[in-house]
């Protein structure tokens, strides 16, 4: 049986809570054949926090809301002007680890950037895109009945002082950027028509 096609959809901003419930329903909705999606979306400001996340990272959350998520890792911000996609993804009928998933969408933001002459890398202790040392890229999944769901958030071009009132991913010296800072392209449909080939070639390699 042929491997159904991996979809994108371009959702426009989107409420968190609204997105978070739309993934759970899918996820559970999902057959064998049901096929994979690529959800490219934006959100309003809010803090997410992981399913084992520390509440005490969370410094000064002031007017954003902090909302609870049941994906991995620690807390983050999510804003206008970055990129969030959600990888809904039958990983066992695509035959990928979680390991495999992960470097997948690293490797496909790493290559996005380099488009852009931006160097940029994976580092194996904490998962994630950093430029210089700085993270420009998030990842955060939730695996159920052997498929995912949440994914990556890529800053563009954003508000990063929201970032100030947290310890990004739970690390209290860690510093963040975005592609707008390194003379990249400031408008996330831009980036996001230059991401999403190229996550569908990592993730439709096997």
């Amino acid at each position: 049986m042929p491997r159904p096609d991996l979809r994108v959809k371009n959702l426009g901003v989107v409420d968190y809570d609204t997105a978070f419930t739309a993934m759970q329903r899918f996820t559970d909705a999902r057959g064998p054949e049901s096929a994979d999606e690529l959800w490219c979306l934006q959100h309003s400001p809010v803090f997410t926090l992981g399913l084992n996340g520390d509440p005490q990272h969370v410094k000064h959350a002031g007017d954003i809301p902090v909302v609870q998520a049941d994906r991995g890792g620690q807390v983050t911000y999510h804003g206008p002007g970055q990129l969030v996609v959600y990888v809904l993804l039958d990983v066992r009928r695509a035959r990928l680890s979680i390991r495999d998933l992960v470097c997948s969408l690293e490797t496909a933001v790493i290559r996005t950037l380099h488009g852009y002459g931006i160097h940029a890398e994976a580092r194996r202790d904490a998962p994630g895109v950093y430029v210089g040392g700085e993270k420009i890229a998030s990842l955060g999944l939730r695996i159920k009945k052997g498929s995912s769901y949440h994914g990556l958030a890529l800053n563009v071009a954003m508000d990063l002082e929201p970032f100030n009132r947290i310890n990004p991913c739970g690390f209290s010296d860690l510093r963040v950027t975005q592609i707008r800072d390194h003379g990249g392209p400031a408008d996330v449909g831009t980036v996001s028509a230059d991401l999403c080939p190229q996550l569908i070639e990592q993730l439709t390699k096997s």
